[in-house]
């Protein structure tokens, strides 16, 4: 329906605007060719009338008493008399000559005769319709006195004329509804051009609004809609592929979630049919194993919460003064037994200074044993993982970098993003990495991420410093 009224208001506005200006330039030419046309005619007598006028000087030259016989025999012998009629006329107004051949008398309309004789240049020109005819007549007064002969009048019919005028307007009319179909059908493709792929990215959008992310738009040219289309199909990548991170994040999720589960829940029912012949040795294990996946619970809980709280900007800090530096140790040394028990080396190359700085104390350190976490997580036996720590007057820069699996270019751009995961092979939710960023922005710092597949991975910490 929108695509019509589009349709139907562009066709509107142009083809109004188009018969408005055909409309004006008809009527312009119209009137430019009436002119022209007219002007030739009155141009064509002035010239006979100049050639009279210069007969009737001469024939006064010669002798007035053939005057009148002069005259007769020049209107009679007219040699434009085919085109135009010339006619003597005395003071009276009465014809006296004709070059038609018709019977001088009275009663002839001549209005142009009369202003004539009034006018101070001795000229009139007339136009007007008699029994049908449109006649433009031009009177001359003799340049002779002292005869009988008053004015010589020359008149045209207009009616041939008129024709060609209406010939050449109808020609201009059929030119006109030429280039109105023209424009009718030149728009009409041009705005299809235009609004059906429109109307099929709207048709596209809607598929993608209900879940349908494998549908797609095909791009035709290299324009703005084609800049759209591609606009919307990267945007139908993008949320195919959030969408399919958002169901790795709920399968693996429901996988971490289920495998301490099983363990309490496992341990607690074998302890619970041992009764009182548990030894303390298996009573210590168990135990051991159901607080060790009660914390690891715990751990994944609060991330999911820690989620909850950025997705709705709820993440608050208890910001306080502290030493990065301290917090940085006591992180790396959470991690010393597991990797020695992994078979990593785990290296901390700690500066001998005090960092001090502004900010939540426990946000902090769960972003360093996050980032070290990871760093582990994705090493193998015998690999390396290193942290540095490096103190400026304006900044405090903390690098985790380790000689692991790495991570693929491709995926590079999308490792701080939620519910990603580089490795559905490795335990994780997909959101440590994603909520260690927002810690660092929070903090107004800054969290970069470079590796190589293969080769290792490296994280850098750059956080502002607080003078002591």
């Amino acid at each position: 329906m929108a695509v019509k009224k589009i349709t139907k208001r562009w066709l509107f506005n142009n083809l109004g605007v188009i018969l408005v200006i055909l409309i004006a330039l008809e009527i312009g030419f119209s009137l430019g060719v009436r002119a022209f046309y007219y002007s030739n005619v009155r141009g064509a007598i002035m010239v006979q009338a100049n050639t009279v006028k210069n007969q009737l000087t001469a024939y006064s030259e010669d002798s007035l008493s053939n005057f009148t016989t002069q005259v007769r025999s020049l209107v009679e012998n007219f040699e434009a008399r085919s085109s135009m009629e010339l006619m003597a006329i005395d003071a009276d107004g009465n014809v006296i000559f004709t070059s038609s051949g018709f019977e001088p008398g009275t009663g002839i309309y001549m209005p142009d005769f009369y202003e004539a004789m009034q006018s101070p240049i001795g000229e009139a020109e007339k136009i007007y319709t008699q029994n049908g005819e449109k006649i433009m007549a031009i009177t001359v007064l003799s340049p002779v006195e002292g005869t009988q002969l008053a004015a010589m009048r020359f008149a045209v019919s207009l009616d041939l004329v008129d024709q060609q005028i209406i010939l050449f307007i109808l020609v201009l009319t059929l030119i006109g509804v030429a280039i109105i179909f023209f424009v009718i059908f030149s728009s009409s493709y041009f705005i299809n051009s235009i609004v059906n792929p429109v109307d099929e990215v709207g048709k596209t959008a809607r598929k993608i609004a209900h879940g349908d992310f494998g549908a797609r738009l095909h791009k035709k040219n290299d324009d703005e809609i084609g800049e759209l289309c591609d606009t919307i199909n990267y945007m139908a990548e993008e949320l195919s592929a959030n969408e399919k991170m958002k169901n790795d994040f709920i399968s693996s999720v429901s996988h971490e979630l289920r495998t301490p589960l099983t363990a309490i829940k496992g341990w607690s029912e074998t302890l619970a049919d041992m009764g009182g012949e548990v030894d303390a040795e298996m009573l210590a294990k168990g135990m051991r194993v159901i607080g060790n996946e009660t914390e690891r619970l715990a751990q994944m809980v609060e991330e999911l919460l820690d989620f909850s709280r950025i997705q709705s900007g709820r993440m608050q800090l208890v910001k306080d003064r502290i030493d990065l530096i301290a917090e940085l140790s006591d992180a790396v040394l959470m991690f010393e037994e597991r990797a020695k028990h992994e078979g990593k080396r785990l290296v901390y190359e700690e500066p001998d200074v005090i960092a001090p700085f502004f900010g939540d104390r426990n946000r902090l350190r769960q972003v360093f044993i996050n980032i070290i976490d990871n760093a582990l997580k994705y090493s193998d036996k015998g690999d390396s993982v290193t942290v540095r720590a490096s103190v400026t007057d304006e900044n405090i820069c903390i690098v985790v970098s380790d000689t692991g699996l790495g991570i693929k270019e491709s995926d590079l751009p999308k490792v701080k993003q939620k519910f990603f995961k580089a490795n559905s092979t490795r335990r994780g939710s997909g959101i440590g990495l994603a909520v260690a960023d927002e810690i660092v922005s929070l903090h107004g710092g800054m969290l970069d991420i470079t590796s190589k597949e293969n080769v290792g991975t490296r994280v850098t910490i750059l956080l502002p410093r607080v003078q002591a």
